[in-house]
């Protein structure tokens, strides 16, 4: 994610505060006959990286979010599937199935090119190319209900949603032209969507687009992805003064949300399932997988770029190797197991045959999963480059995810309240698995693959 000083977030936050006063306006429901009329709707809303243990500080500016854990449901810690990343978690939330299912490894698709160059994640692919599992919205198109997404991931180009607003919208959508009609945002400012905005800023027209769908087009399931709160703990620390600030600005635009909901006259309708993907913890030394193997002569230089029969994917808390040269495959494993498992910093490593055992899928299955998976040990975490030395010391400390899921610091927020929940219940721990099933069964569809069960404690008879 892109870093922003504090200052421009600071200042970003003001002028925010002025878009807000334009955004709360509730818009009429669109008449172009997708909208749900009646019947139950579920708001998801993420807050991405938000640990599950700042919930239990008081100094945490969150009203809107205290309210709605005192009149719903909620959980102590929500535990998240591995890698304990993003768009692996993103895709369980509407799935309830892992990455041995979806296949979702990273922030994107893997792309392993065939000349042995460097390992690169493309975001912006299409779901069907990125998701292999059933979603939510594909089970409430078969019952010709509708799913608007705000910034959603490994969503891109889905059929069965109806209202987008993506990570980088269209200036040409539904939702953008709606904003530009209304005043909240320029078409050039959709045009140059995330070219060097703050994470304030983008964060509050995505709520805006929220708030839009919503309001406007009323889909059935609207997913919502609150992003800056997990750009601003990776430049600056979990849970650190910034972090704060961002945590509070998502709970001020999860209050807009709500107030634009009641002013339509939805809010009696509406269960909000508030849930992180995973949580955050600091490192102070950096781990370099790939300038290991540089120094090991399986990376070499040629023509200014490196080529080689391994590389590493480098994600925190976790790291991803490739052995791109199948006939060395048997020779590698075993030799690059025993040197990484000796490295300091480095707190295990599996094999391919291992990572079921961990919720993901073997290189049998998908080309997604790596021949090694790496995990670090507390205050280290895998980044990426070539350069010497392998193991570097990081001043100050940074914020970082991607550890193994039973982490404490990795356990995940989840909050649900509203028309179809019991007030006042204490889930206790539960894990991602049963978020998707929760949703299903107030949405009264199916999801025959989910491996777990709804929470069903939490819901209305």
């Amino acid at each position: 994610m892109r870093k922003t000083p504090a200052f421009t977030f600071l200042l970003a936050t003001l002028l925010a505060g002025t878009a807000a006063l334009h955004a709360g306006e509730a818009s009429h429901a669109s008449n172009d006959g997708t909208a749900a009329t009646q019947g139950p709707i579920v708001v998801l809303i993420t807050i991405d990286g938000f640990p599950a243990r700042a919930l239990k500080d008081p100094r945490l500016p969150m009203p809107t979010l205290r309210k709605l854990q005192a009149e719903g449901a909620y959980a102590e810690a929500m535990r998240p599937i591995n890698p304990s990343v993003t768009w692996p978690n993103h895709t369980t939330l509407i799935t309830g199935v892992d990455a041995a299912t979806h296949h979702v490894m990273a922030n994107g698709l893997i792309t392993l090119p065939s000349d042995g160059s460097e390992i690169k994640v493309k975001p912006w692919v299409p779901r069907e190319q990125l998701v292999h599992a059933r979603t939510l919205y594909d089970a409430l198109d078969e019952r010709g209900m509708s799913t608007g997404q705000v910034d959603w991931v490994a969503i891109y180009d889905a059929q069965h949603v109806r209202w987008p607003f993506a990570e980088q919208p269209k200036p040409d959508g539904a939702i953008a032209q709606d904003l530009v009609a209304n005043g909240l945002v320029s078409r050039d400012q959709i045009t140059r969507f995330g070219d060097g905005d703050s994470p304030a800023w983008r964060d509050q027209v995505w709520t805006d687009a929220a708030i839009d769908i919503l309001t406007r087009h009323t889909p059935n399931l609207l997913l919502f992805h609150l992003l800056q709160t997990d750009t601003l703990q990776h430049a600056y620390g979990a849970l650190s003064p910034a972090a704060y600030a961002a945590l509070a600005d998502a709970d001020s635009n999860i209050a807009r949300l709500i107030q634009a909901a009641r002013a339509a006259g939805l809010l009696d309708r509406i269960t909000f399932v508030i849930a992180s993907d995973h949580g955050f913890t600091d490192y102070d030394h950096a781990i370099r997988p790939n300038a290991a193997l540089v120094q090991q002569g399986l990376l070499q230089k040629r023509n200014g770029s490196y080529h080689g029969d391994a590389w590493v994917l480098a994600e925190g808390g976790e790291a991803s190797l490739f052995i791109r040269n199948a006939a060395r495959r048997a020779e590698l494993t075993p030799k690059l197991k025993a040197y990484f498992g000796a490295l300091p910093g480095v707190a295990a490593v599996y094999t391919a045959q291992q990572m079921p055992s961990l919720g993901l899928p073997t290189n049998e299955s998908t080309n997604q999963a790596p021949d090694l998976y790496l995990i670090a040990k507390p205050g280290y975490a895998f980044l990426d480059g070539e350069a010497p030395p392998t193991v570097v010391d990081v001043t100050p400390a940074r914020g970082a995810h991607g550890y193994l899921n039973t982490d404490p610091d990795m356990q995940a927020l989840f909050i649900a309240s509203g028309a179809h929940i019991r007030k006042g219940v204490n889930l206790g721990a539960i894990t991602n698995l049963q978020v998707a099933p929760t949703i299903a069964k107030i949405l009264g569809v199916s999801l025959p693959a989910a491996k777990a069960a709804p929470l069903d404690e939490a819901l209305q008879p």
